[in-house]
């Protein structure tokens, strides 16, 4: 059923919680690609650096956040591989929910599976819910996993 599954991971503990779950899904339905996706978002809109900001010092700290992503992506997939589990790492540039999306509807992606933060008032009004912006604009099927602690009683 499943030929390649998405799993963006933020570097967050709280996005780790689904690889349980791609673990599962994946051994279980002999998915042949598991994508695991990092999204570097920009440190200042296109086009645009603060004052005082050097071009070399936006490049350096774009470099060390590849570099940071690479390595962390790295370490999940050996967990996995590990498992049996084929993965291929990823990293993309700009705003996670439209990367997720794009990435997903140009990689023949068959599933994404991703965790919520489990934000609520200001703090996902002013960042709003990564999950919910794939969820309401995915054309193929996501899985959510609520992180045990995240869950409201």
């Amino acid at each position: 059923m499943y030929q390649k599954i998405l799993v963006p991971m933020d570097g967050s503990k709280l996005a780790e919680c689904v690889v349980e779950h791609v673990k599962l899904i994946a051994t279980g339905c002999q998915v042949p690609t598991v994508v695991l996706l990092r999204v570097i978002e920009p440190i200042s809109p296109p086009g645009y650096l603060p004052r005082g900001v050097a071009e070399d010092v936006y490049r350096d700290a774009r470099e060390t956040a590849e570099i940071q992503a690479k390595d962390y992506l790295n370490e999940m997939a050996e967990g996995l591989k590990a498992e049996g589990i084929a993965v291929e790492t990823d990293i993309a540039d700009g705003l996670p929910a439209n990367e997720i999306l794009d990435y997903a509807g140009h990689n023949q992606v068959d599933l994404i599976v991703v965790s919520t933060h489990g934000r609520s008032g200001i703090s996902r009004w002013w960042s709003g819910s990564v999950a919910e912006k794939v969820v309401s604009q995915s054309l193929i099927p996501v899985l959510i996993v609520t992180p045990p602690g995240c869950r409201i009683k």
